[in-house]
């Protein structure tokens, strides 16, 4: 049994280490705290120099965050970057500016919102993503509407290097698809935002589909700290988003549907979305048989329990806001009729059936 000396002795020992790994902490967060603050701060505030800079159409906040440390007005890309997200600044435009070394970040953001000589450079087109559009079909619209081929798109969005990159500019978007992507039919699916975008002679693939990615973020953004405190993932949130937006048309509806997943969810009963076996299927039919129903797919939620594999679409807004705040009720089953856009939510399985049998068969 150890003495009274030797207890004292460790004592003293374990408090000198907790004191010294406390001190450490503080010490690396105040640095830490230092160097965000410095580097936010004016390159040079004494400059009287103006350099003209091009933010070109499509840019990203990582890209412009790039374009601003490369032009000497900002002392690190990477900080800025962390800032916009962090303060959730969005809404810059493209143009031709003149920055100063000597701006503080607020100039330049407010800057970059207002926006700057516009850029003269005529668009080659346009290019409508439909909401509710699979990755496949995005791959079609863009090889019509593109120089680029659906092989080209695949090859894109399915390179490691491209989704590394994508990963390090949109962490908080990505990080969860990027984690399960050896189970997805594609990584990017349900992270494309359903849109229009311009493009130019000289935009890259690579640009077009940044714009996609970067949209999406920016819709999400709002909505991030919202899905941390729901206990859930962006993953997750999407993956219901492509079901609601399938499945329902009006806004009051897909809260409802929402509601009804999650109320499922709840009490271990499989989703049953006719959108999920139509993936696993691998093409669109407006009605759905009982052999469908089969089909040996993760995808196919009449078959497995849970949320599946992810995102069989790409959804809107719209549908995101009904799956992040769905309605509240007791309903366990809806149905829509194709032919007048109705959907009747029943509590009971019976009621179900009565539904059916009134407003289908």
């Amino acid at each position: 049994m150890p003495d009274k000396q030797s207890t004292k002795t460790v004592r003293k020992i374990v408090l000198s280490i907790v004191s010294i790994l406390v001190i450490l902490i503080i010490v690396l967060f105040v640095s830490g705290y230092k160097y965000y603050t410095s580097s936010l701060e004016p390159l040079e505030p004494e400059s009287n120099t103006d350099v003209p800079i091009e933010i070109p159409i499509g840019s990203s906040r990582t890209d412009i965050a790039r374009i601003l440390e490369e032009n000497e007005i900002i002392k690190s890309a990477f900080v800025f970057n962390y800032h916009l997200r962090f303060t959730g600044e969005e809404g810059f435009q493209a143009g031709y500016y003149l920055f100063s070394p000597s701006m503080s970040t607020e100039e330049i953001v407010t800057q970059l919102q207002e926006g700057g000589t516009p850029i003269m450079e005529e668009s080659a087109g346009e290019i409508t993503i439909p909401e509710g559009f699979t990755v496949e079909q995005v791959a079609i619209v863009i090889e019509q509407q593109t120089d680029y081929s659906v092989e080209d798109f695949f090859q894109l969005i399915e390179s490691e290097g491209f989704l590394e990159e994508k990963l390090q500019e949109y962490p908080e978007l990505l990080d969860d698809a990027m984690t399960v992507k050896e189970d997805t039919l594609y990584t990017l699916e349900g992270y494309l935002y359903p849109a229009t975008y311009e493009f130019l002679d000289d935009t890259s693939l690579d640009e077009l589909v940044t714009q996609m990615i970067d949209r999406m973020d920016q819709v999400l953004n709002e909505y991030y700290t919202e899905i941390e405190k729901q206990d859930t993932t962006v993953h997750n949130i999407l993956t219901l988003s492509s079901f609601v937006e399938r499945e329902g048309i009006t806004y009051e509806d897909r809260e409802k549907i929402a509601g009804v997943f999650y109320n499922r969810l709840d009490v271990g009963m499989a989703l049953q979305t006719d959108v999920s076996v139509t993936y696993a299927l691998g093409e669109h039919q407006k009605r759905i048989t009982y052999d469908d129903l089969g089909v040996d797919s993760p995808y196919n939620l009449y078959e497995y329990k849970g949320l599946g594999p992810g995102p069989v679409n790409n959804p809107s807004e719209k549908a995101i806001l009904a799956t992040i705040y769905p309605a509240e009720t007791e309903y366990m089953y809806f149905l829509a009729d194709l032919t007048t856009r109705e959907v009747y939510f029943s509590e009971t399985y019976d009621q179900h059936l009565e539904y059916k049998n009134k407003y289908l068969d």
